[in-house]
């Protein structure tokens, strides 16, 4: 070794190291590893309600350039973008551990592949498929645009069969996310306190499909009816047949035209509820004019509904025409390995699983949607789920853009979700955050979709500093406060309204060795698990008093796992430890609901 060489030693040394600490997981899950080697991550069919057998994931590892040199989607150079030999595991976004990137923030984010079309696609048309992409998105194939998206948590398609060439093709995403607060991003910007998120975060991929065929459906229980309606969109017009299916006993079938609606008959139809999940097969078929078959996929339904009615005189939601305290946990959905992305589909199904087990039988999804693979498990497994809107935290700087903007995504959001028998719930606004026009907004969702019960503003009496309470927008079917640490002070029914304690608990435990790296903190603070769940439980008690003698209907705890610096959860934030005794927990739940099944046996003159 030379002197030159000895002079830089040090710096090749320190180099090493902090490329080493790089590549080390802040917090690693018992599911870090194999995402991380994963040749093609989650890939299970994204899209169960509307399945086809044919289809080829683009998860894995993709060409990449971000930071803040990278250029904007209005260069038409795409192909120059490039300039690194940068890798990013597709679906998890570049701030995150598990895409190999792990940056702060990026804005303008370019991902390229190639792929090669499978030899038994011949004569198809090819859809190119994205679960979501924050929060713009440019598609190019072969250096020809395709088309565009704006919406980061809504899944959306293009026809890309006039793109594509013999042999090897490519595909590059350009991505751009101003992550400023004015376009929906829930909990993930510059109020939320949360790691970033932008870019791909959700699966890829493509399907082979005739000229003709199934683009949407949409599923609606009408349990009173024993049927099912059903309305199947196509690209073009066609016949198609819908038979359900009781495991392989035909259990209603029918004929129509795409665009119309039409009905299922369900004899004796099976329930779905917590208790009893219980899911009907669908098979949808699209016939040519000659008769041949288009298309066909698989999907699924459950035999639900929810209504607010009176029991006793108090209002209250009613599921299958019966009372059911809903219990549930606040669930945020941060990983801190792949941020808003699951590691894997074990982990998913984990957080759902456990929640069974503590004997709750509701979600709370806050401030994000999720995979489409997550309400299949809650519609599987059996959970009630409420689906917010992830907020917009500035609504009155372009109101013309950003309001409409925000419309259009939580539109978009109803859609994607729409046949999902577990979502029974919409959550429009939260504490005020971007709030605007709820008592309108509240009422527009109400009548977009009249089967599922609204809560405009759940927790109107909190607000940030930043911007005017909207407050309680006195419509919907909820009247919803947040109280921290409660339950006392929660609403109670009003003459058209049901009372819901949308959040409350929020009790920390400190666990060394599984917090995430930064001063953590939560609203108050146990010393044990022992004395978490004990406190858990003198939660739980007054909620049945609630209940019993207030009205009470929901109660939601904060939260399923600690989520960076908060530690309130009743799981460690990789997910490794119990926070909570869950056997107890499921003790104390479990009575609190048989309660409230007692009270649907007693009616008060």
């Amino acid at each position: 070794m030379n002197f030159s060489q000895k002079a830089i030693l040090p710096f090749i040394l320190l180099f090493s190291y902090l490329s080493s600490r790089a590549q080390e997981a802040k917090l690693p899950t018992a599911w870090t590893e194999a995402a991380k080697h994963a040749e093609t991550p989650l890939s299970e069919y994204p899209r169960p309600q509307l399945e086809r057998d044919n289809w080829l994931c683009l998860n894995g590892k993709w060409d990449y350039r971000g930071g803040k040199d990278a250029p904007d989607a209005s260069h038409p150079e795409t192909a120059a973008a490039f300039n690194g030999n940068e890798k990013i595991l597709v679906p998890y976004c570049p701030e995150s551990y598990l895409s190999g990137i792990e940056r702060a923030q990026e804005i303008n984010m370019w991902y390229r592949r190639t792929f090669e079309v499978p030899s038994g696609w011949k004569g198809k048309h090819v859809m190119l498929n994205f679960g979501a992409v924050d929060h713009d998105a440019t598609i190019f194939v072969n250096g020809k645009k395709v088309g565009t998206h704006a919406g980061g948590y809504d899944s959306f398609s293009f026809d890309i069969t006039a793109f594509l060439g013999k042999g090897t093709n490519t595909l590059i995403v350009a991505a751009h996310d101003l992550n400023d607060g004015t376009t929906p991003l829930g909990k993930n910007g510059p109020r939320g306190d949360y790691t970033f998120s932008s870019g791909i975060w959700q699966t890829v991929w493509m399907e082979p499909v005739s000229a003709t065929y199934i683009k949407n459906i949409r599923l609606l229980p009408d349990v009173d009816g024993h049927r099912l309606k059903v309305l199947v969109n196509s690209n073009g017009n066609g016949q198609v047949t819908a038979v359900a299916l009781n495991g392989k006993k035909v259990a209603g079938e029918a004929k129509s035209a795409t665009g119309t609606s039409f009905y299922i008959p369900i004899d004796k139809p099976e329930l779905w509820s917590p208790d009893s999940p219980f899911l009907y097969d669908l098979k949808l078929t699209l016939y040519n004019a000659n008769g041949s078959v288009a298309d066909e996929v698989k999907s699924y339904f459950g035999m639900r509904d929810i209504k607010l009615g009176k029991l006793n005189g108090v209002n209250r939601p009613l599921i299958n025409g019966k009372f059911i305290m809903q219990l549930g946990l606040l669930d945020q959905g941060y990983w801190p390995d792949g941020v808003l992305t699951e590691p894997t589909e074990e982990a998913m199904k984990f957080d759902i699983e456990f929640t069974k087990k503590a004997g709750f039988n509701l979600i709370r999804k806050h401030m994000k949607t999720e995979p489409q693979r997550f309400y299949y498990w809650c519609d599987k497994l059996g959970l009630f789920v409420w689906q917010d809107m992830p907020a917009a935290w500035y609504q009155n700087e372009d109101t013309l853009r950003h309001r409409s903007m925000f419309r259009k995504e939580l539109k978009a959001i109803m859609d994607d979700h729409y046949n999902s028998p577990s979502i029974i719930t919409w959550v429009p606004f939260n504490e005020n955050w971007g709030a605007f026009d709820v008592k309108e907004i509240t009422d527009w969702v109400k009548k977009y979709d009249p089967s599922r019960l609204v809560n405009g503003n759940s927790g109107f009496n909190n607000n940030p500093g930043y911007q005017k309470a909207y407050g309680d927008p006195k419509n919907g079917d909820y009247v919803d406060t947040h109280i921290y640490i409660g339950p006392n002070g929660a609403s109670k029914p009003d003459k058209i309204r049901a009372a819901s304690l949308g959040e409350f608990g929020g009790v920390g435990l400190f666990v060394m060795g599984h917090m995430w790296p930064v001063e953590n903190d939560a609203y108050d603070y146990q010393p044990t698990k022992a004395a978490l769940t004990d406190r858990y439980t003198l939660l739980l008690q007054q909620v049945d008093q609630l209940m019993k003698y207030h009205g009470l209907s929901v109660a939601i705890y904060t939260q399923t796992t600690d989520v960076e610096h908060e530690v309130n959860g009743l799981l460690t934030y990789d997910r490794a430890v119990e926070k909570m005794d869950p056997q107890r927990v499921k003790e104390i739940n479990d009575a609190v609901m048989k309660d409230s099944y007692e009270m649907n046996k007693v009616v008060k003159k």
